[in-house]
């Protein structure tokens, strides 16, 4: 119960750092590249620090071919994420980006392991609450296909990830070094592309405090893992997430068809929930 509360109040952060983000993003005061070079900046550093308390550097060289395939797909997935975060609504940036659970578990039946009832029906109950909010044009079309690219690409990144972890190198090792590849391309196009140094905005009061609050859901969604299954703060954490875009979609952005969102989402909590029956 504690790691799903932790969750749930990290991703209200979480929700603010975006959407000061988002608002940044449409007044076009700042790149794509350089908020996501701020943001791989900070958890970078959290790592690092991570690192030298635990004196734990754990990498194998044998990693090299897969760590390096990750960072080519996390390159293109959050160029894309940053893209679909500006365009689309908080609400259907959420609602979209949850299709990742449903494919990663069909991704796992495709490789031979085995799904039960309950987790497909978990799908099922996503995919219609996805097809309710759609139909009720609770979803716009502006960024949708991004944000529906992302939720595939996610699938990819996450298993390599997963392998990389389970088979080679520690969390904050697998970590640093894939932000660290993100900042230096983000960093790179920001300065010859879009003509910025990025960690000069960190100078002004708004980006350092959307920085500053992006190290509580970063430091809080990794102690979560310590007091629940992992299932289950995947869970907490897709369902959370939903929750406060559409009340940020609601409340900031203003944002309409507030009540079949409501609806859909108390699907989707549902359709999540089954997904994290083992």
């Amino acid at each position: 119960m504690l790691g799903v509360i932790i969750i749930f109040f990290s991703t209200f952060f979480d929700e603010i750092a975006i959407s000061i983000a988002k608002v940044k993003l449409s007044q076009k005061q700042i790149s794509i590249y350089s908020i996501g070079a701020i943001n791989c900046l900070v958890v970078v550093l959290i790592f690092i620090f991570v690192n030298i308390i635990k004196h734990e550097f754990r990498f194998s060289a044998a990693s090299l071919p897969f760590v390096l395939a990750e960072a080519i797909f996390n390159i293109i997935l959050t160029t894309i994420v940053l893209r679909a975060m500006a365009q689309a609504d908080r609400s259907t940036f959420s609602f979209i980006r949850v299709l990742t659970m449903p494919l990663l578990l069909l991704t796992d039946l495709a490789l031979g392991y085995k799904i039960n009832i309950f987790q497909l029906t978990g799908i099922g109950i996503i995919i219609l609450s996805l097809f309710l909010v759609y139909i009720y044009h609770g979803i716009r079309k502006k960024g949708a296909l991004l944000t529906l690219i992302t939720a595939i690409l996610a699938v990819v990144t996450l298993s390599l990830y997963k392998y990389n972890i389970t088979h080679y190198n520690s969390v904050e090792v697998e970590q640093t070094i894939i932000n660290s590849a993100l900042i230096i391309y983000l960093w790179l196009m920001a300065y010859f592309k879009a003509k910025e140094n990025p960690f000069a905005f960190l100078r002004q009061k708004i980006y350092f405090f959307q920085a500053l609050i992006n190290i509580i859901p970063s430091f809080a969604n990794s102690y979560a893992y310590a007091f629940a299954p992992a299932s289950v703060i995947l869970s907490a954490y897709r369902s959370s997430a939903v929750f406060w875009s559409v009340v940020s979609g609601k409340v900031y952005f203003k944002e309409e068809r507030l009540l079949i969102k409501l609806l859909c989402l108390v699907l989707l909590i549902g359709g999540i929930i089954l997904l994290a029956v083992n």
